[in-house]
């Protein structure tokens, strides 16, 4: 049996006739790997790099099998490019600042900095009970001074430069957490952890200017073929390019102008309205004088600032009593206050199109407003025509047809009339027409199409100083001030003399006061760095008199937008060195498709920063892309007789299963009453549906557990959990330890001659060699890792039926037990360390090992399998030698009794062979 070194004890050591005993297997692996330093790296000109990364966790106090799937893909991945002779990074770190740990503290009572340390102790001996080879010399909390003090240099930096700036805000703010809310947690307009009525509130706010680099961002997306398509396009979306005009309304009684922006200038002779924002200065100005407006306006401040909610929401709006020129008809148009309009994006105000824009067309519909249509498609525009054909002087009655509708009405009703009664009625009835089209009753403009039009109307406003082109983007500067304590502060001092002052780079850091024990203590919401005086006060660095600290601290983005960079440089005294020009860009970055815009937009935006600061030379943050699915689980559950559902764990139901393995029934152990089965959903607690990895760990070994997750499905799609397929992943490993064990035990072997084998010991070599091949080829280019495993399993089974005692038998078992020890070794390190060295590699560090390559020699066949089908439908397979020729496959084809049966009385018309695969007769 194995000799395992540093085994432990007797009772789990793998010498137990029991066989595989993961828990000595895998403590005995892990011990070799510190003692020997195996996965410290260090830049090599020698080797090519190889940066694998995984987005790094918040460490919240326990792995998730979601986490265990993320960094067991990172973990394949990396150690497969290790064992194809690159020198490997794989890092790992905490992004331990955020909300979660302010609330925890305060549900606690105790420190933030407390909880998070004790978490991402505990948390970072579960990942190296995982196994990964991971360079812990690298590891970083992102709440640590040494960390986030580069970031405040950052910052200070892009303060100077004009990157970074302060201004007001329409935020979502909870009046309980007394925080400025994203976007994501308001549900149903109420604060996520708080649950109170979310109000919008204009706040101070430091930005950093993203939308400087829009069309960088959006061009760089071009230049990363290894990102996935669903991806880059939400980021395209987000970014939303858009070539619109700006041009602007005269108010009525005024001197005042209204400016708007719009994609759809082509629509202008169809507004009916103007919309602006309660907090624009029209409004305001209105509101002085009507009380009734001013509490209108005070009304709208409730609820959140999210797209989705302003989308969904009544639309509710109130006239203000003003009135906008309208730049070519001259007609006064009112202009009203509404809650869907947002004073952050664009102008604040937006010409209102009902008749070919939804959210106007509902408004209209509320307040009774004019919807007028200006725009049709072709069987409209033909039907006009149509009707302007029958008049006398036909240009005059065109114009008159396209440009005032009620010149239709003197002809008799025919069925051109109809189409265009009939696109009338469903604009004033149903929803908008927002397609683009041809223009109609806009007088000069009528005919044209919409690139006309936008033509026309920006050269007449650009003459008039009206307006101009425009290039906009969806994109709004970063907001990157938060309203919490557990962040790291924001380097600016207030003074009453100079204003915002940034903190001169040799103060810094601005430490994060940890020792606040006693204000978590009390309950207390309101952020410690408010209500400390003695850290708020200080002096000014301009003109040293009194001033005060800012007490926002920074969006955890901000954290992660760089994190990846500093792996590259421990111990810099920068946020990088020039180390960071040899392992960036990372080869390969893997996280969540949850991520897909706000992280990883940051990401790459951060690094550009870099790289106009001089730290890096690249332009994107990340070569290749991996978006991992969800980990889902059944969910069990009883209903009270109030509709209140109590959610149970997987682990207490006794589930029933059919023949195909589904869910028919279910019972809780505990009482034996029957439970109602609630789907596969996202492992999570509202559901209680989770599963304790480490349960798991001590019951199969974190080699059964890895296999598994890498197994049960493609790294995209959802992996759906099932321990019963946990138990087949932990016979698998068995059935190769007994395998391996049997072999060793009965002696050493002689050297593979391969131009000696039988013709059975032929076929072996040869589907072991095709195994190589395509494990290699789905590790490194494909990362379809369950095929690599299924394909491992195939080649086990067909070794385990090779029943050869001959010495080049043998030595042939060995070559196969050894490949599939090589090519599990990414997926079980722990077993294939202990298989090595039972194969009698003791002296080697099997992660120095290389990848197997498949023998070309091996690859070749002496014969051929070929499907033979009649008239395209499968009926007999024969065999042939390579070099058959193709009158004697046809003939031997013709001649297979399945296939001759199903020719009987029919007369065949052709054959057609495709060499190495199939022959199709054609008979009638």
């Amino acid at each position: 049996m194995f000799a395992v070194s540093d085994a432990p004890a007797p009772q789990d050591s793998p010498q137990d006739p029991a066989g595989y005993q993961p828990a000595a297997v895998e403590r005995a692996a892990q011990q070799y790997w510190s003692q020997t330093r195996a996965y410290e790296v260090r830049e090599d000109a020698g080797k090519p790099k190889f940066f694998c990364l995984s987005m790094l966790p918040y460490p919240s106090g326990a792995l998730h099998m979601g986490h265990v799937r993320n960094y067991t893909i990172g973990d394949v991945i990396s150690r497969y490019q290790r064992m194809t002779g690159k020198n490997v990074l794989q890092p790992m770190g905490w992004d331990a600042f955020g909300l979660p740990a302010e609330n925890a503290a305060i549900k606690n009572r105790t420190a933030p900095a407390k909880w998070t340390y004790a978490n991402i102790a505990h948390m970072r001996e579960q990942l190296k009970t995982m196994g990964y080879a991971i360079d812990w010399t690298r590891e970083f909390a992102t709440c640590s001074p040494d960390y986030y003090v580069h970031e405040q240099r950052m910052f200070v930096r892009l303060l100077k430069k004009g990157m970074a700036y302060r201004r007001n805000s329409v935020v979502n703010w909870d009046p309980v957490d007394q925080t400025v809310l994203a976007n994501e947690q308001v549900i149903d307009g109420r604060g996520w952890r708080s649950g109170a009525v979310v109000e919008k509130r204009e706040i101070p706010q430091w930005f950093l200017k993203i939308t400087d680099y829009a069309q960088q961002l959006l061009d760089g997306l071009d230049a990363l073929p290894g990102w996935p398509d669903s991806v880059k396009t939400m980021q395209r979306n987000w970014i939303g390019r858009s070539e619109g005009l700006e041009f602007a309304f005269d108010v009525e009684g005024g001197n005042e102008r209204l400016s708007v922006y719009t994609t759809r200038p082509d629509t202008l002779m169809g507004v009916t309205f103007v919309s602006v924002a309660a907090e624009h200065p029209l409004a305001q100005q209105a509101a002085a004088n009507n009380p009734e407006l001013a509490a209108f306006i005070a009304d709208l401040k409730k609820g959140g600032v999210s797209e989705a909610e302003l989308e969904t929401q009544v639309k509710r709006g109130m006239d203000t009593g003003l009135r906008a020129i309208h730049p070519v008809s001259g007609d006064a148009l009112p202009i009203y206050v509404a809650n869907f309009v947002l004073m952050g994006y664009g102008t604040g105000a937006v010409m209102a199109v009902p008749a070919h824009d939804q959210r106007d067309w509902e408004f209209a519909q509320a307040y009774r407003l004019p919807i007028r249509m200006v725009i049709a498609p072709d069987e409209v525009r033909d039907a006009l025509a149509e009707i302007a054909s029958h008049v006398a002087n036909r240009d005059d009655a065109m114009r008159s047809a396209l440009g005032e509708r009620g010149a239709i009405d003197v002809y008799d009703t025919g069925a051109a009339v109809q189409v265009v009664e009939a696109f009338e009625r469903r604009i004033a009835e149903e929803s908008a027409y927002t397609e683009r089209g041809w223009l109609v009753n806009s007088g000069e403009f009528s005919g044209m199409d919409f690139d006309q039009a936008f033509d026309a109307l920006a050269a007449r406003f650009e003459k008039e100083g009206r307006g101009t082109r425009r290039v906009n983007y969806r994109l709004r500067d970063w907001g990157v001030s938060r309203q919490r304590y557990w962040g790291c502060p924001i380097p600016v001092i207030y003074c009453p003399d100079c204003d915002a002052v940034p903190v001169p780079e040799e103060q810094l850091p601005v430490l994060l006061p940890e020792d606040v024990a006693d204000a978590f203590a009390k309950g207390a919401v309101q952020s410690p760095l408010k209500s400390d005086p003695a850290w708020r006060r200080t002096t000014c660095p301009q003109c040293g008199g009194p001033a005060e600290r800012e007490t926002d601290t920074f969006d955890t983005f901000m954290e992660s937008s760089w994190y990846y960079a500093r792996y590259t440089s421990p111990g810099a005294t920068d946020m990088v060195d020039g180390r960071a020009n040899h392992w960036l860009p990372v080869d390969q970055y893997i996280g969540g498709i949850e991520h897909a815009i706000l992280h990883l937009m940051y990401f790459r935006f951060y690094h550009k920063l870099l790289r106009d600061q001089g730290l890096v030379d690249s332009d994107e943050p990340a070569i290749n892309l991996l978006t991992q699915g969800m980990v889902i689980a059944e969910t069990f559950y009883r209903e009270s007789e109030t509709g209140h559902r109590e959610w149970f764990n997987p682990a207490e139901v006794e589930a029933v299963r059919d023949e195909r393995g589904r869910i028919v029934g279910a019972t809780l152990r505990s009482d034996g009453l029957p439970v109602a089965i609630g789907g596969t959903e996202k492992m999570s607690k509202s559901k209680n549906n989770g599963v304790d990895p480490q349960s798991m760990v001590d019951k199969f070994g974190a080699d059964t557990v890895r296999l598994f997750s890498m197994f049960a499905a493609p790294p995209e799609q959802s992996l759906e959990w099932n321990e019963a397929g946990v138990e087949g992943m932990s016979r698998f490993l068995r059935r190769l330890w007994a395998q391996v064990d049997r072999h060793a035990g009965e002696g050493a072997t002689v050297a593979l001659d391969a131009t000696a084998l039988t013709p059975p010991q032929k076929t072996l070599r040869r589907q072991l060699h095709e195994a190589i091949q395509k494990v290699g080829d789905d590790f490194g280019r494909r990362h379809s890792f369950n095929t690599a495993i299924a394909a491992v399993m195939e080649l086990l089974n067909h070794v385990s039926k090779a029943e050869d005692a001959s010495a080049n038998g043998r030595a042939l078992r060995q070559e196969a037990l050894e490949s599939i020890v090589l090519l599990l070794n990414p997926i079980t390190p722990h077993a294939s360390h202990a298989l090595w060295q039972r194969l009698g590699h003791a002296e080697t560090l099997l992660e120095d090992v290389s990848f197997p390559q498949a023998d070309p020699a091996a690859l070749e066949r002496d014969a051929l399998t070929l499907a033979v089908q009649v008239n395209g439908k499968l009926r007999g397979t024969i065999e042939v030698a390579v070099d058959t020729p193709r009158e004697s496959i046809e003939a031997q084809a013709l001649a297979e009794s399945n296939v001759a049966r199903f020719l009987e009385g029919q007369s065949v018309r052709k054959v057609i062979v495709v060499p190495g695969k199939v022959v199709n007769i054609v008979a009638s």
